[in-house]
């Protein structure tokens, strides 16, 4: 099955095909929007300048990811782009738990900033990982203009993982405090590090239409990459993906997500019809 249109995904012989395609698009959406907002906060805040630039060309390149997603849906009529970022309330957001959390104690501009590097080390390590899994299977997508997009953004993220992969190897490697605010930053990250690899309540529809591959096969190639890491720095692999605090696709969220959509609906919010 291939879908090269938006007219074809709206027959109405496709409803459930669209029901699935609409779902996908959300999490991915979600997911980049999140992530690069937790990334944005970290400015002039990282350990180190050129780190500063890197971490924001990342975090640009990742929110651009996000506003292609958005439109995609916009065209299948899901509402216009602008909207669906800024004002979707938190209980219909379809981003994995995770990506929501804060970077730690304190605010960039309020209050003195307390945030955890290990942490978005390892959080960013993790949802490279995934990612880049995600964008070789979209590739060969049954929907045409998520293949399309698929091809394009793969060549960004191939940087990306590149990037946390150094940060993740090279401080775990270290010695003392380094490697054990890594150790402990994996361990809290593992507790809902399944909620990046959940397709949610359209798993099986989305791997039955050709949209992306399943969620089993997905988990299988994270692990195995992360079962190699952590055995090339010698660590003991954390076991069964957690989703401790529940599945967001399901729109099972934290109050750091209502947090974060406020601050990035600020702008937007004070005049909608404007595009942002």
């Amino acid at each position: 099955m291939k879908i090269t249109s938006v007219n074809e995904v709206n027959d109405p012989k496709n409803v459930d095909y669209k029901r699935a395609l609409v779902d996908l698009l959300y999490q991915l959406a979600d997911d980049d929007f999140l992530i690069s907002y937790r990334g944005s906060e970290w400015l002039g805040l990282v350990p180190h300048i050129e780190e500063d630039v890197a971490y924001s060309s990342i975090v640009q390149n990742t929110m651009g990811h996000s506003a292609v997603y958005y439109q995609l849906l916009e065209e299948l009529g899901e509402g216009k782009a602008d909207d669906l970022a800024h004002a979707r309330t938190e209980s219909v957001r379809k981003n994995a738990i995770l990506l929501e959390e804060v970077n730690g104690t304190g605010h960039w501009l309020y209050q003195e900033p307390m945030y955890d590097w290990a942490f978005t080390v390892v959080r960013n390590y993790f949802y490279e990982v995934m990612k880049k899994h995600k964008i070789e299977s979209l590739k060969t997508s049954s929907y045409e203009p998520l293949a399309q997009v698929a091809v394009k953004v793969q060549s960004e993220t191939i940087y990306h993982l590149m990037h946390w992969r150094t940060w993740f190897y090279q401080l775990v490697s270290a010695e003392g405090e380094a490697r054990d605010r890594m150790k402990a930053a994996i361990e809290k990250a593992w507790k809902d590090v399944g909620g990046l690899l959940s397709l949610g309540q359209n798993r099986q529809a989305m791997a039955n239409f050709g949209l992306i591959d399943s969620e089993d096969v997905l988990k299988e190639r994270f692990v195995a990459v992360i079962k190699d890491a952590v055995a090339h720095l010698n660590l003991d692999y954390p076991g069964e993906l957690g989703m401790e605090r529940g599945d967001g696709r399901n729109g099972n969220h934290t109050p750091d997500l209502k947090e974060a959509i406020d601050t990035l609906a600020e702008v937007y919010n004070l005049n909608p019809a404007v595009p942002w």
